[in-house]
Formats: structure tokens, C-alpha cells, sequence
């Protein structure tokens, strides 16, 4: 496994669903694993559990962990091939990438999308350039189009959590936002349930529908409530359109998940990735009722990255 940077099979999820799992009971299992070996963490865009995660994941196997936030503490980087540097960006990434292919054993990389450019985005043009030119194992902190990381972190909490249940309704459901919010968690969450073989409904307003490639096999139901309906885990996660690329079509504050959603519902779990715009894509009462599953997939975070890393280094 050179690159995590997308679900690849079943077989793979498990067997890092397991070995998470593993280290969950014995974190430093493992810690001669990584000595003498360096992860660089470089982030375009903010974070919290995905820095502090992968940090403490690699501290876990003995490995050094570097951060490097580059929309502060580094130079504008240039992306594009053949450009004349003549404007605001002061390093060209082939530059910077062959220079910290140099530095590190691996490179976790976070780039979100512009949500502007729809074909630059959809390519996730911007981790190809560090694969393309760093020479070494790129691990997604987030793209544009996927975050695996906390997808397997997902993956985690829901079989801790099945109950004997072979095969969980799943249900991915859209909440209101007061900003246009990338798809990536989205469709990575969508893309793993699927390829987990749960049975998967995605509910959202007309005009948030996600692209196909992330969401075939799922089932499309335009009333929440419907959805809703024996609901083993509901997934809560604003999107912006994707059709109408990156536009806000509905802030509909009927689609905030309440405890009244659940009457049709009465053992389902409640999942979001945070961070979480309280009381308005999710109320107090279930963010910090027993339904909440949030917190837990939080602590996963740091066992999915070890896995990542772990099977990287061997």
C-alpha cells in the first residue's frame, strides 16, 4: 500500500479495521515499527483531529511526526506546470515536494477543494502533484474529493457498535449549513459503506444529489423521515451541490436531526466527523444523548491512522 488516498477493497478495510482495532487495546504494540522513521503532516487547510490523530498515531509506532501548516508557515506553492512565477506564489511544487520526498519516510497530506474549478477538483490535481513529484508513500489527510481516514475511523465505530447485525441500514443524511462545505466526507463515508457491503440510503434535499461514482448501489430518498425509518447508524453531514458545483441550494432547518427523528427509529446511532455547528445540523439533546456515537469516533481517528501508517511501513 504505497498511497491511502481512496477505498480500495473489502478485504484491505478490514484488515485495517482489525489492526486498528488491535492497537486500540494496545497502542504501542508496535513502536520499534517506525523508529528512525519521519512523517511529514503537510496542511493547506485547517485541522484538529485529523493534526492531533496523526501525530499521536505515528507517536504510537515510534515514528516522528512534523507539522507543517503551509498556508502559514510556509511559501505560496505553485501548482500549475509551466507557469511564470511572475504573481503571488513564491515556490513551485515540484520544488517543494522533491525537497520534502527528501526529508520524510511518508507524507500525510490535507488540500481541500476550491470548490470553483469542478474537472481540477474532481481529479484531486493537487495530491497528484505531490505524488507525482515527492517519489515517496502519500497518505490523505483530506482531498477534494475523499478523507479516508476518518471513513475508516467510521468504519471502526460502526462494527464496534453492531450488535450482532451482519448487515446495518446506514443512512447518510444531509443537514443544514450556513457555508458551501466540500463532499469529501461525504462521499468517502458513502464509498466505505458501500464497500463494507452495508446497506446504504442517502437522504438530501433535491439538487445536493453527490456523483454517482460514490454513491451507486446506495438508495436516494428525498423525505428524511422515510430514511430514517429502522435506522441502525445515521451519518449527519452538510454538502454543497454538486451538479450546481459548490452553491448553497436550501438551509431548511426541518433537515437538523432533533430526537424526533428518531420515533421510527428508536435503537439508532448518531455519527458526524465534527466539527459540528450545534443546533444547526445537529441539537444539544442528540449530540449529547447515548445515541451519540461522536466522541467515539474521534478516539478512532488516531487508531485508523496508526493502521494506515503501520502497513505503510512494512
Amino acid at each position: 500500500m504505497k498511497y491511502f488516498t481512496q477505498f480500495e477493497s473489502r478485504e484491505l478495510g478490514q484488515e485495517l479495521i482489525d489492526l486498528a482495532l488491535l492497537y486500540k487495546n494496545q497502542p504501542r504494540l508496535d513502536q520499534a515499527k517506525g523508529q528512525g522513521k519521519r512523517v511529514g503532516c503537510i496542511f493547506l487547510n485547517p485541522s484538529l483531529r485529523t493534526r492531533v490523530s496523526t501525530q499521536i498515531a505515528a507517536q504510537n509506532l515510534g515514528m516522528e511526526a512534523i507539522v507543517l501548516n503551509m498556508d502559514k508557515e510556509g511559501w505560496a506553492l505553485e501548482m500549475q506546470e509551466g507557469a511564470i512565477m511572475n504573481k503571488g506564489t513564491v515556490e513551485h511544487i515540484k520544488d517543494a515536494a522533491r525537497v520534502l520526498g527528501s526529508y520524510f519516510d511518508i507524507l500525510a497530506i490535507r488540500a481541500f477543494p476550491s470548490l470553483t474549478n469542478k474537472e481540477e477538483d474532481m481529479t484531486d490535481f493537487i495530491f497528484g502533484q505531490f505524488i507525482k513529484y515527492s517519489g515517496i508513500p502519500v497518505v490523505s489527510l483530506e482531498s477534494a474529493t475523499r478523507h479516508p481516514l476518518q471513513s475508516l475511523a467510521d468504519q471502526i465505530t460502526i462494527q464496534e457498535h453492531l450488535n450482532g447485525k451482519r448487515k446495518p441500514k446506514v443512512v447518510l443524511t444531509w443537514g443544514p449549513h450556513i457555508k458551501a462545505i466540500p463532499h469529501a466526507v461525504a462521499n468517502s463515508f458513502a464509498e466505505w459503506s458501500l464497500g463494507m457491503g452495508h446497506e446504504l440510503t442517502i437522504t438530501h434535499p433535491e439538487g445536493y444529489e453527490l456523483h454517482e461514482s460514490f454513491t451507486k448501489g446506495a438508495t436516494i430518498e428525498y423525505d428524511q423521515s422515510k430514511a430514517l425509518e429502522d435506522a441502525d447508524f445515521v451519518y449527519v453531514k452538510n454538502w454543497s451541490a454538486f451538479n450546481d458545483y459548490g452553491k448553497i441550494l436550501s438551509t431548511d432547518s426541518r433537515w437538523m436531526l432533533t430526537e424526533d427523528h428518531f420515533k421510527k427509529a428508536p435503537q439508532g446511532k448518531v455519527m458526524h466527523c465534527l466539527p459540528v455547528r450545534r443546533n444547526l445540523e445537529l441539537s444539544d439533546e442528540i449530540l449529547d444523548s447515548r445515541r451519540s456515537l461522536v466522541q467515539k469516533q474521534a478516539e478512532n481517528r488516531i487508531y485508523a491512522a496508526q493502521a494506515v501508517l503501520s502497513k505503510i511501513l512494512e
